[in-house]
């Protein structure tokens, strides 16, 4: 246990100073894999003028692609369990480095949680209960230039949660550059 909450710390503190170290002031827009008829691009234009996207939307930033693949709920195994009420939901996200240089992603530091209008905080719990269910790995790590990173963000929630927003930011002492709007 010991060694665990060792490397939980280490990753953040590496999480946080690549935070530090990458930034920049472009605006963040809205790449689709979808088709590219009229209403999707009236669709792009709106999400990228308020910076909100949804499910399989892709936001980039500073040549980063960002993008909420799916999410999942659990109620935990026979080791670690949500509160009473709540249960645990683990968002996918993939990240994509499009930029020259290496950057860092922290699920702790990279990004901020709300649950309708409630800040959340990410749940050690349920990255516990995440390494011992799944094969899915938390969203932590260095990205090499023209490389990408998959892994989940675990987020206890109540257990009739409506709406999730996650935000992204690339740098820890900037404000979020966009957002994710899960709804259930």
């Amino acid at each position: 246990m010991k060694k665990l909450l060792l490397i939980f710390i280490v990753l953040i503190a590496i999480g946080a100073i690549g935070s530090f170290l990458s930034g920049g002031d472009k605006t963040p827009h809205v790449d689709s894999a979808k088709s590219n008829d009229n209403s999707n691009e009236n669709e792009k234009q709106s999400n990228a003028a308020d910076n909100s996207f949804n499910i399989g939307e892709i936001a980039e930033y500073n040549d980063v692609q960002v993008t909420v693949l799916s999410y999942e709920e659990s109620t935990g195994n026979e080791w670690v369990q949500p509160e009473s009420g709540k249960i645990f939901v683990f968002p996918e996200i993939e990240i994509t480095n499009n930029s020259d240089e290496e950057i860092s992603v922290s699920s702790m530091i990279s990004f901020d949680c709300y649950i309708g209008d409630y800040k959340a905080d990410f749940s050690s719990n349920a990255f516990m209960a995440l390494s011992t269910e799944s094969g899915k790995q938390q969203l932590d790590g260095s990205i090499a230039p023209g490389k990408k990173i998959k892994g989940v963000l675990g987020i206890e929630a109540p257990s009739d949660w409506s709406t999730i927003e996650i935000y992204y930011k690339d740098n820890v002492w900037l404000s979020s550059n966009f957002s994710f709007l899960i709804s259930k």
